[in-house]
Formats: C-alpha cells, sequence, structure tokens
C-alpha cells in the first residue's frame, strides 16, 4: 500500500531503479543534488538540472513545467554518494510557492508501482524548496520528506547544501530554465522520418507483479561511512539522532494537522443551527473524529516502526562502542588501556524525547573541544532537589568528565587542573586528588586562582604567538604540550575583576591553544556582576546533573533531554580507570 509521509517522516525503499513524480500547478524547475554523508555537495557537476540533465544514476527533465518524471537508478551511484536530495524552483523571479496549490510529489519503482506520496503543504514566500531526500542507511536506501523551502530562492538553497559557487549555479539553472521554456514555446521541426516509434504503454498501470514488501534490514554496528571503525559508530550515532528527530517530527506534525483539521471540521458541522440538534450534527462530529483517529493512527503506526527500527540499531551499536562514546557501566571500562591515538569525540551524556523516552542517544561532541563546558549547579523548574546537593552532583559530574577524558587521551596528552576556592568539592575531587590523576594539588583561596589563572593565560600567549608566527619549534625546550583541561569549582567565589577578565579570555583563546574550560557553576551566584558575564555563559555548553530538557537538535529544533553520564552508584570503575592512568603516567616518565 502507498505511504502517504508528511514532513520529517521517512519510508524505506524497496527498490533502487526509481522515478519520481512531480506535479504542481505552474512550471517549475527541478534537479537533484548528489551529497555526501552530511549531505554537502562538493562541486557544480554534483547537481542534475535541465542544463545537465544526466548524471551516473540520475536523470531529470529538461525544462520546466508542472508535470516532471525524474529517474534514479540508485545502484549507479558513486559510494561517495550518501544522499540524493531532490528540489524544486519556481522561474519567475517575484514568484512564490504560497501563491499556488501545493506541490505533490510520488516515488514509484521501475515498475510503476507506486511507494510513496508527499504533499509539500504550508508554503508561503519560498520560491524554492528541497521536496525529498533518498539517502543510505543501514546498507539500504530510504526516502524522506522533506519540504523544506527557502524565501530566498535557489541560492540560498543550494548555499546550504554546502555547493562552492551556489550563486553562479543558481544563475545558470534559471538561464537553462529559461532556454528550455523558450524551446518548449517554438520548438524545432522534427521529419517524420526521424521520430520514433510512438509508445502507447500506460506511464504507470505496468503489468508485472506488485512486489512484495521487503523486510526491514537487521541493523549492524559500524555500518556507515567512515575510514575507520570508531568513525562509523560516530557517524552511525549521528544518523540514529538525524531519524529520531525526524520521525518525531513528522509524528507532531501530523497531530497538529490532524487536531487542526478536526477544529475545522466541527465548527464547519456545527456552523447551521440545525445541525446542532438531532443525528446529523452527531454523525459530522462522529466522522471528524473518525477521520482524526484514524491520521494519527497511521502516524503513530510509523513512530512506532522507526522507533521499533531504532531501538534494535541501539541494542547492537551500543556494545560496540570504544570506551570515548561508551557508557560507564559498558564493559570496555573494565578492560580499558590507555590509547595511543586521541578518539574523534567524546559521550557527554545521553539525549531523549518524550515520546520515545526509552531511546538514549549518546551525546558526542568533537575532540579537541571547541567550546568550554559548563555543569550548570543552579536550580530548575523540574528539579526539586536542595542547593548543596544539587552542587555535589554537579561537581560529580565534572568529575566524570574529567576523568574520561584523562582515560581516553594518550599518555601525556592531556592533563587536568582544579581550582577549588573554598574547598567545598574535596568529597567528589577525592577521586582524582587520590590517584595523583592531577597535576597538582586544587588552588585554593584568592591567591591560589590568580596564580593557576595567571600560568594557564601566559600559556596560551606564548602558544598563540608561535602559531601565529608559524614558529611552533621555537617553544621553550621542554614545553609541556599536552591539553589542559581547567576546572573551576564554586565560581565566582574567589575571582575578583582581574581573574574574572582572565578566565573569559581562557574561554575565549584557550581552546586554540589547547587550554579547555570546565565550569561548575550556578549562575545566580554571578548575579552581582550584571551582563558582564552574559558573553561567558553563551560561550560555554551547559550541561545538568539531572535530567533536563535543553538542547535543541540541528535538523528540526526539538527540545531534547540530557542526561550527564555518570558511573554506576557504588561501583569502582571510576577509581580503577583513574589509577590506570596515573600509573601510565608514571610509567611514561
Amino acid at each position: 500500500m502507498v505511504a502517504e509521509l508528511v514532513r520529517g517522516q521517512n519510508h524505506p525503499l524497496p527498490r533502487t531503479r526509481l522515478e519520481i513524480l512531480v506535479s504542481a500547478e505552474v512550471p517549475v524547475l527541478v534537479a537533484a543534488a548528489l551529497g555526501d554523508e552530511g549531505g554537502r555537495v562538493q562541486e557544480g557537476h554534483g547537481i542534475a538540472h535541465h542544463g545537465a540533465p544526466v548524471l551516473p544514476g540520475i536523470e531529470v527533465p529538461r525544462a520546466a513545467a508542472a508535470e516532471h518524471r525524474l529517474s534514479a537508478d540508485l545502484g549507479e551511484l558513486s559510494e561517495a554518494v550518501h544522499r540524493v536530495t531532490v528540489l524544486l524552483a519556481l522561474p519567475g523571479p517575484a514568484a512564490r510557492f504560497g501563491a499556488t496549490a501545493a506541490p505533490r510529489t510520488t516515488v514509484t519503482d521501475a515498475d510503476g508501482t507506486e511507494i510513496v506520496r508527499f504533499t509539500l503543504a504550508g508554503l508561503d514566500a519560498e520560491s524554492a524548496v528541497v521536496a525529498l531526500e533518498l539517502y543510505r542507511r543501514q546498507g539500504g536506501w530510504k526516502v524522506r520528506a522533506v519540504g523544506q523551502g527557502y524565501a530566498e530562492g535557489l541560492t540560498a538553497l543550494l548555499a546550504d547544501l554546502g555547493l562552492p559557487g551556489a550563486r553562479e549555479v543558481a544563475e545558470a539553472m534559471h538561464e537553462a530554465g529559461r532556454l528550455g521554456a523558450a524551446l518548449a514555446a517554438d520548438p524545432p521541426k522534427t521529419p517524420p522520418s526521424e521520430a520514433g516509434p510512438v509508445d502507447y504503454t500506460h506511464p504507470v498501470r505496468q503489468a508485472s507483479p506488485q512486489p512484495q514488501p521487503q523486510p526491514q534490514p537487521q541493523p549492524v554496528a559500524g555500518d556507515a561511512p567512515g575510514w575507520s571503525m570508531e568513525e562509523r559508530l560516530y557517524n552511525q550515532v549521528w544518523g540514529m539522532f538525524e531519524d529520531l528527530a525526524r520521525s518525531t517530527a513528522a509524528l507532531r506534525s501530523a497531530a497538529d494537522f490532524a487536531a487542526a483539521r478536526l477544529d475545522r471540521e466541527l465548527e464547519e458541522a456545527l456552523a447551521d443551527p440545525r445541525a446542532r440538534i438531532g443525528g446529523a450534527g452527531d454523525a459530522a462530529r462522529k466522522a471528524a473524529q473518525a477521520k482524526h483517529d484514524e491520521l494519527m493512527g497511521r502516524a503513530q503506526a510509523a513512530h512506532d516502526r522507526d522507533l521499533a527500527q531504532l531501538t534494535a540499531e541501539a541494542e547492537v551499536v551500543e556494545p560496540a562502542l570504544p570506551p570515548a562514546y561508551a557508557r560507564w557501566d559498558s564493559p570496555v571500562w573494565h578492560g580499558h588501556r590507555m590509547p595511543t591515538e586521541v578518539p574523534q569525540a567524546v559521550r557527554l551524556g545521553d539525549l531523549h524525547l518524550p515520546e520515545s523516552a526509552s531511546l538514549r542517544i549518546p551525546m558526542l561532541v568533537r575532540l579537541p573541544l571547541e567550546r568550554g563546558l559548563w555543569v550548570d549547579s543552579g536550580a530548575t523548574p523540574a528539579d526539586f532537589t536542595d542547593s548543596a546537593e544539587r552542587r555535589r552532583l554537579a561537581l560529580e559530574v565534572a568529575v566524570a568528565l574529567a576523568a574520561r577524558l584523562l582515560a581516553v587521551h594518550p599518555v601525556g596528552e592531556f592533563s587536568v587542573e582544579v581550582i577549588d576556592p573554598a574547598g567545598a568539592g574535596a568529597g567528589p575531587l577525592g577521586a582524582l586528588t587520590r590517584t595523583g590523576a592531577l597535576t597538582g594539588p586544587p588552588a585554593r583561596g584568592t591567591a591560589g586562582v590568580a596564580q593557576a589563572l595567571e600560568s594557564l593565560t601566559r600559556r596560551v600567549d606564548l602558544v598563540r604567538m608561535a602559531i601565529g608566527g608559524g614558529a611552533t619549534e621555537a617553544l621553550p625546550e621542554g614545553f609541556d604540550t599536552a591539553r589542559r583541561l581547567l576546572m573551576v569549582n564554586d565560581f565566582p567565589q574567589g575571582f575578583d575583576d582581574r581573574a574574572l577578565t582572565r578566565l573569559r579570555f581562557l574561554a575565549d583563546e584557550g581552546p586554540a591553544a589547547g587550554v579547555h574550560l570546565l565550569l561548575v557553576a550556578d549562575r545566580a551566584d554571578g548575579g552581582e556582576y550584571g551582563p558582564l558575564l552574559d558573553p561567558l555563559w553563551r560561550s560555554l555548553t551547559r550541561l545538568t546533573p539531572s535530567p533536563d530538557d535543553h538542547f535543541a537538535d540541528p535538523w528540526v529544533g526539538h527540545a531534547w533531554t540530557f542526561e550527564p553520564s555518570l558511573p554506576p552508584s557504588g561501583g569502582a570503575v571510576l577509581q580503577q580507570v583513574l589509577s590506570k592512568v596515573a600509573a601510565a603516567r608514571i610509567k611514561g616518565r
């Protein structure tokens, strides 16, 4: 049965030879962009359009028209192509999709059997739109209904795909469209002897048997693109993150549409006073509710199908994750050995959505850290933990992060310094101090804060000058090139104006010079400084010691709930890992 998709929803493709039918009220330009695993198009010849309609595996129409047929043979695409983005554009300078009926797209197999349909509803001032994406997933292909419009036109759309020279390519496509329209209005005469045979076969109905539904492929850990297993797992986790975001967006979009249609139909049914009494009004209300329930049932079933597939994938991916990506309760930590290379990323915690609370997606961030981290020890509306307990939990999160970073870097390439002005964090910090994992004891008091910040500031200045002058070999003999993590507890206690200035300098300039910031703080404690600290808070990635929905994904902007990554309560894994870090450091001296 053909699937009716809503925006954000995806569907597996049972075949690799496909046709995409586009129907619009006015002539539109149709093109297909071939992208890498991130959907980015590297060069202009990665786009098939009416001026250059044929690429390996892709053929698009040769002129603007109201009806189009795009052919795709996904099996013929280069292995470097992971996404085929189907886009539509209006050729007129002042045209907009909101002034016409919504375009419709249908994906069929080579026999004409319909697989999915998608109506691009809700467009207004946009003159270009990404209609569909065909993308690789777990060794197969899927189609996603996108419907992302661009009021700035084709140039903005192509720039969003990462295409160099987007404006020039867009102008060339529009020019080719104008030439195609001129030829269509006055076509060259073809001698009868050169005309091909007339094909009377119906373009959709064929005599071939209906294909049987294909089972979902079994998940495999590391089936995403990448040069190493670690990179493939990283890309696979991000693929799961995106799929869950899109599937949830489709469910929410269907719910909004169904509710709005139900309200409209109930209002229309009750507009006639005579329908408010008797059986006619009841019948109309029941019919409207039945349509609402039927649409929501289909949307929920599609989401449940996606969720089941992603859950199955998570069950095989999670056990295969290396230490940098793994939960603290993973067996990989018990046999952990110090690595010889810096990992691609590190796990900060887990993310989930209310529609799929049981499915956790690892929150991975690239290394080296481009932004500092802030573990928020302040109260939130959903958290009733008392202040002292919340501060302790926040510091435990910071200690676990510091321990993970120490454990996943090669010996001698990463170190941790701590500022604890009042000594309030002695308990949670004990895991670091007892094992000797720190470079020295935590800095205490105003003088200790000033001394630690001055030393790191000089270090950053020295490295910046060496890098800026292209003379990194000129660094002093014996200079420790290891990256540093500065953990600050109970900020801004013990900080004067000069110390604040240095801390902001480290937050902004430190990452590029190998100095990273991990702040444990309640923003309310810095209220006396007013807006002075606002740039500091904005420059840091905020984490919380208890679940909080404050992260937004880059695709549809959902509010994701973050849960920190903590060792099992009562376990000894953190102490064991830090002891290995300290022993490896002593051995390497």
